[in-house]
């Protein structure tokens, strides 16, 4: 049984893994250029992330047996859906209204499914996020549902670990199970630097970002973390311009700004 981390120290653990999430995109990308499908990268994302996990474990010499429940059944269930959500709702609405969607709806289903409030911040830091990744997109009901469903896989995985006992197996027990769904979709690496950058991906993005996440969450509202982690397309944004020399519009810069602003202010809050 481990023991709650500090109030402060939740909050850096849960920006740590919405700084390690906003490697992804950039690292999905690269996948993407090296020929691996959007559903393929998902399936290797998770079962990379298993590996890595496994591997820790046995690093640890931790020889308890693994314990299957509900919890993590329904984790990785809810892992697979937010990652087929996205992916499919992309193509049909454009990434930045899949985007808006997926991460912004998130928050108010943790909200409402916790009987809070909004709070001042996270209007902002939904309105930060509207501005920062909002293009044109088009208008497909079958998009936008995909997205919704994103957003419901991720804000169920938020729930059901809030009060994960141990952050670590659960996030192990999650990634096979999620992996395990999108087997099917998955195709192999062809070359070096395709597995390299799995490995990468499902290292940092993943095993160590929902892990942090996860262990955030013993002492944080999932309202409050899942607003914390909106920092991720700020950070996926930044490197967007960094290592694929992108432009942001002004608009996208005033989005980046509230954004940033309002996680202050809700870190601030707790």
């Amino acid at each position: 049984m481990h023991q709650r981390v500090s109030t402060r120290r939740a909050l850096i653990l849960v920006l740590l893994a919405a700084l390690a999430w906003g490697t992804g995109g950039p690292t999905g990308a690269l996948l993407s250029e090296a020929g691996l499908t959007p559903l393929s990268t998902s399936f290797w994302r998770l079962a990379a992330a298993a590996i890595w996990l496994a591997a820790a474990r046995l690093a640890r010499r931790r020889r308890t047996p693994l314990r299957p429940r509900p919890r993590h059944l329904f984790t990785g269930l809810g892992l697979a859906v937010c990652q087929l959500g996205y992916f499919t709702a992309i193509p049909r609405v454009g990434i930045g209204i899949a985007t808006v969607i997926a991460l912004g709806a998130a928050p108010l289903i943790i909200t409402l499914a916790t009987r809070e409030r909004p709070t001042l911040a996270t209007v902002a830091a939904l309105t930060g996020l509207t501005l920062l990744t909002a293009t044109t997109g088009k208008a497909s009901l079958t998009g936008i549902a995909a997205a919704l469903a994103s957003a419901a896989g991720y804000s169920l995985t938020t729930l059901l670990n809030r009060n994960t006992p141990d952050p670590q197996t659960t996030a192990l027990l999650g990634f096979l199970t999620g992996a395990a769904v999108l087997a099917p979709f998955a195709i192999l690496p062809t070359t070096w630097t395709g597995w390299l950058l799995i490995a990468y991906f499902g290292l940092v993005p993943t095993a160590l970002a929902y892990t942090l996440f996860y262990e955030g969450l013993r002492t944080l509202k999932p309202s409050t973390a899942s607003v914390i982690a909106l920092l991720e397309p700020v950070v996926a944004t930044a490197l967007g311009m960094l290592v694929f020399k992108e432009h942001l519009t002004p608009m996208a810069v005033i989005g980046a700004a509230v954004l940033l602003l309002a996680v202050a202010a809700q870190s601030r809050q707790t």
